[in-house]
């Protein structure tokens, strides 16, 4: 079982996008019982999934409509949020850096 910290900013994003809603809910299903160990794990939940450096993974939400970007502390299981956006504010930054939340 994962901790996934800041899941209220997926919360916050869904309710001003409804549209983002029911993949947001479906990955965090997915994630909050995924064991991942590295990258190539997370790749095999979520085939559309891309690492990046820093231990980050960007998903497509909705159909690539948005952009969440996830840091990852293997050793512990936890997944912290670090972007939730539109494609074009996705484009706007450093996956490898944001620390949006």
């Amino acid at each position: 079982m994962k901790n996934i910290i800041a899941i209220r900013n997926l919360v916050q994003f869904y309710q001003k996008h409804p549209d983002a809603k029911s993949s947001l809910e479906t990955w965090l299903s997915i994630t909050k019982h995924a064991t991942w160990w590295k990258p190539s794990d997370v790749v095999k939940d979520f085939t559309d999934a891309d690492p990046v450096k820093n231990n980050r993974v960007v998903f497509n939400i909705a159909r690539n409509k948005y952009r969440l970007i996830v840091q990852i502390s293997y050793p512990r299981q936890w997944v912290f949020i670090k972007f939730i956006g539109t494609h074009s504010e996705y484009d706007r930054v450093d996956a490898t850096t944001i620390d949006q939340y």
